[in-house]
């Protein structure tokens, strides 16, 4: 049996990859042990979650070459639908007969809405806060990639769609909260177990939730699906010529994409305890194509960590008295700089001492021929 030196260097990358990835969310895992204040537990928090919606998109970007500036769209919808099914578990400061939301008293409402009704019911709140937004995306992707549309249409149609959502959240106040969001929310339960925003139980929730998602995507970019996406980011006209249907597996990548950022989305209420239309905000949609670009979009565990690393800066020098004028100017020059410098983001230092790594341990074949054999003794070997 023999296997060229690409296969093995191809079969050594993945196992690096994946001891990486292992290894970091490892790490995550073990910070609460080294962290004993739940304040900076509750914002550690916050940044996986963010860490994850990059990585959403990193999905979709820089494997399927869609540039989405609508994904925070997916982000809000899930935390909507999580805000919903905690407000009716609270006990507001005003109810009307029926126990409406107070922010529905205050507009005269006097029946719950229809589509609030089924929130009832926490089982129901989480399959929305996934299936709604890859609804969304596939009825979005159906439009864009069957008539074709590329580029930096994709973008503009996108962010338009995302603009509309979020005007149509602030303009139907009596049924969405306007501009104020949905507040005064319960505590997430599941199975008996409650999970307090700032305890260790919901920071490890968040991991769990940012560990699977991260893997599942991992293995969806190492799968047929995943190199043809890939192809299709290359050179789409190339692999419609071979016979693939480019727009179904673009509306995959997009809706993929839409679910781990819903799911984001509702770790985000449970964490930050409030659903806000900033969620659906253009600027937080932005911001998640900076952290992604700066961290690697070809790079899951890269935007990842650009994420996390870029908001836990924003957060310590917002708060820092030397930089309280001026972070917004250095967290702009670095990102200019890691762009200038380096194209491929933080990741592709990385992706490049892997690639190396991996090519000696491929290469460890004394005679350094263009195959090595593998199951049979030294002696046997023509």
């Amino acid at each position: 049996m023999t296997r060229p030196i690409s296969a093995l260097r191809g079969a050594g990358e993945a196992r690096l990859q994946f001891a990486l990835y292992a290894l970091v969310c490892l790490a995550i895992f073990l910070v609460p042990l080294a962290v004993g204040d739940d304040f900076l537990l509750n914002r550690y928090a916050r940044y996986l979650v963010l860490g994850m919606v990059a990585m959403a998109l990193s999905l979709s970007w820089g494997y399927a070459g869609i540039l989405n500036l609508g994904q925070a769209l997916s982000f809000g919808l899930g935390s909507y639908c999580m805000a919903m099914a905690l407000k009716l578990r609270t006990v507001p400061v005003h109810t009307g007969s029926d126990g409406l939301p107070d922010f529905m008293v205050w507009n005269n409402v006097e029946t719950l809405p229809w589509f609030w009704v089924p929130f009832h019911s926490t089982a129901f709140a989480i399959l929305a806060g996934i299936a709604v937004p890859v609804l969304v995306a596939c009825v979005l992707g159906w439009f864009i990639f069957r008539g074709r549309v590329t580029g930096v249409f994709v973008a503009i149609i996108t962010l338009a769609t995302l603009v509309v959502a979020n005007l149509l959240i602030i303009d139907r106040q009596p049924y969405t909260g306007g501009f104020n969001g949905i507040t005064d929310l319960a505590q997430l339960s599941l199975f008996g177990f409650t999970f307090d925003a700032y305890s260790k139980s919901t920071y490890y929730l968040v991991a769990a939730c940012l560990t699977v998602s991260l893997f599942a995507c991992l293995a969806l970019t190492r799968s047929k699906a995943g190199l043809i996406l890939q192809a299709i980011r290359d050179d789409e006209r190339r692999v419609r010529f071979f016979g693939y249907d480019v727009a179904a597996y673009k509306m995959l990548a997009l809706a993929v994409s839409a679910a781990v950022a819903g799911l984001a989305g509702m770790l985000y209420t449970v964490v930050m305890e409030f659903a806000s239309p900033t969620f659906l905000d253009v600027s937080l949609s932005l911001s998640i194509v900076i952290w992604c670009a700066v961290g690697g979009r070809q790079s899951l565990l890269g935007a990842t960590l650009g994420a996390i690393l870029i908001a836990g800066m924003q957060g310590a020098l917002s708060e820092s008295e030397a930089f309280l004028d001026t972070w917004m100017l250095v967290m702009g020059a670095i990102f200019v700089t890691v762009v200038l410098v380096l194209p491929n983001g933080l990741a592709g230092l990385v992706s490049a001492g892997a690639h190396r790594l991996a090519a000696m341990l491929a290469s460890r074949d004394p005679r350094r021929g263009e195959t090595v054999h593998l199951g049979k003794p030294a002696e046997d070997r023509p």
